[in-house]
Parts: C-alpha cells; structure tokens; sequence
C-alpha cells in the first residue's frame, strides 16, 4: 500500500469517528426532546460509526501501517426538527459513500487488490445507511404532524440495537 492510500484511508477512519461524534449530537438533541427512541437510534449509528472506523484501524494495521489519529471538527448541535436531524443524516452519508468511491478509485488505480476487497463491504454498507435513511425521512415526512404516528417510530426506535457483523 502507497503512503498516498495509507493517509487517505487514515483519513476516512478519522471521518468515520466524527460520523460518531455527529451521531451523537444528533442522539443529544433527540434527548433533549424527550425522544428517547430517536435518541437510541442515533447512539446506535454511533455505536456503528466507532466500529467502521476500528475496522479501518485494524486494517491498517493488519497491513503494516499506522493509525493515526486527529482531532474532531464539532459537529452541529442544533437542528429544527426529528426530520431536519434525518434529513442531515442523511447527507452525512451520502457524503461518506462519496469518500468511500474515492478511496475506492485510489485503491484501484493503485492495482491494491486487498484494500479493493476491504472497500466492498464498506460500499455496501453505505448503500444500506442511504436507504435507511431514505426511508425514515420518507416516512416522518408522511405522519407529519400525527402525534400518534410520530411517537410510535419513536418507540419502535427504542429498541434498535447494534450486533457488529461476523467477521
């Protein structure tokens, strides 16, 4: 692996640590709210990003190189709404899948066949967090100001949790 490869997907696992730093702001602002519910589902994106990026860490590693780690940009603390949170998420990851098709490029440009594989699972992932997101803002543009509705995404949300996948 080239140090050009190594640094940016140092990088990506710094980006990926303020993914949970920005997941949380999110989970506080729910809180907040007394919204448990979308709160947890927040911690749990979090809980998520922490273990992407450990991934990417022990990866370098894995692969003779350094870690490193930087400082984390503040992320944003206020939002509108539930949706406008959603809505930023959901911007947040399409903005990580961009990353990810970048580094995507670099390794193959780079003929580096390992991280080329390593970089797959993250694609895929992404495509799952963008229709997951999809779909909430989707559906809390739908109940808009049906109280009922909207309480019971909240309660459904309570009891996601994160399993990290097999490896």
């Amino acid at each position: 692996m080239n140090d050009a490869l190594a640094k940016a997907l140092n990088e990506q696992m710094n980006f990926e640590f303020y993914s949970a730093h920005v997941y949380l702001a999110m989970a506080a602002y729910c809180s907040g709210d007394s919204l448990d519910g979308f709160a947890n589902f927040f911690i749990v994106q979090a809980e998520e990003e922490r273990f992407h990026a450990m991934k990417i860490y022990k990866f370098l590693n894995d692969r003779g190189r350094r870690a490193t780690l930087e400082a984390l940009p503040e992320p944003n603390n206020e939002y509108d709404s539930v949706l406008h949170a959603f809505e930023q998420g959901y911007k947040h990851e399409q903005q990580n899948t961009e990353r990810f098709y970048h580094l995507s490029d670099l390794a193959m440009n780079d003929r580096e066949h390992a991280t080329i594989n390593f970089l797959k699972w993250f694609i895929d992932e992404q495509v799952e967090e963008e229709a997951l997101f999809d779909s909430i803002i989707n559906k809390l543009k739908r109940i808009d100001k049906d109280s009922n509705a909207f309480y019971m995404l909240d309660t459904e949300f309570a009891g996601r949790s994160f399993t990290p996948p097999a490896e």
